[in-house]
């Protein structure tokens, strides 16, 4: 009997290695950023690999400016002559190369196996800036777009980062009103123009959390200007907790 079980065993074995390898060789791993075949289930390339940055550590610790290590961590010039409405800004990697590709087979194709890897890589980080009574604000989509798009990639992102950090995150607490154009199509003073008034609270939903947050923080997929988060921390401060920014990738 005991010869028979063992027989049994080595022939399961057997079976699980070939078709493993029967599986690899039809449908080889590939890079999740690339595309190109693997010859182990690591999920990105070597040459991918070394295309990703990570946002600097040595930043202004208001804003996420890059500063160098003897001024870090700040605050920098422009914190002190005019501060933010948050005081953290945090950005896990910077927006090029198999970042910014990764981004957009997200935002634009709807594939978001690239932009996991990058949140598994970056998971440590992630423990390290949030806090367990933490709560995650994704910065809202305009209704139309969400609408359009069928996606709310901010809460996507929200819910991503929570669940790696172990912290709360809602997307009804802050709210898109009125009808803006797309921030990527402005320059810098344009953008600050067509924020104005674009957030609104739900204080409703803010009064239905079962306990008050440590600290907001304000998720967004990209961040060039700063001029989206500036006005959400704007109105996201009459909450009266401690704010700060958090981003995908900075530009």
């Amino acid at each position: 009997m005991c010869v028979m079980l063992m027989a049994m065993e080595s022939l399961s074995t057997f079976i699980g290695q070939a078709v493993y390898r029967v599986r690899h060789l039809l449908f080889p791993p590939r890079c999740v950023f690339c595309q190109i075949p693997l010859p182990e289930r690591d999920g990105c390339c070597a040459d991918c690999l070394m295309g990703i940055r990570i946002w600097p550590r040595s930043h202004c610790r208001r804003c996420g400016a890059v500063l160098s290590e003897a001024l870090a961590p700040g605050p920098c010039g422009n914190c002190l002559r005019r501060p933010p409405p948050f005081d953290r800004s945090e950005s896990l990697f910077c927006y090029e190369g198999p970042v910014r590709e990764a981004i957009l087979q997200w935002k634009l194709g709807g594939h978001p196996a690239a932009i996991h890897w990058l949140l598994d890589a970056a998971t440590a980080h992630i423990r390290d800036v949030l806090g367990p009574e933490d709560l995650l604000l994704p910065i809202p989509m305009p209704l139309a777009r969400m609408r359009r798009v069928g996606q709310h990639h901010a809460a996507d992102l929200a819910r991503w980062l929570a669940r790696r950090g172990g912290c709360g995150w809602n997307w009804r607490i802050l709210r898109r009103v009125g009808c803006q154009r797309r921030q990527s199509e402005l320059s810098g003073r344009e953008r600050q123009r067509n924020l104005r008034g674009a957030f609104a609270l739900d204080w409703q939903s803010w009064d239905a959390l079962h306990q008050r947050p440590a600290r907001i923080w304000l998720v967004d997929d990209i961040q060039t200007t700063g001029a989206t988060m500036r006005e959400a921390a704007r109105v996201a401060a009459r909450l009266g907790k401690p704010l700060g920014t958090l981003s995908l990738a900075r530009a």
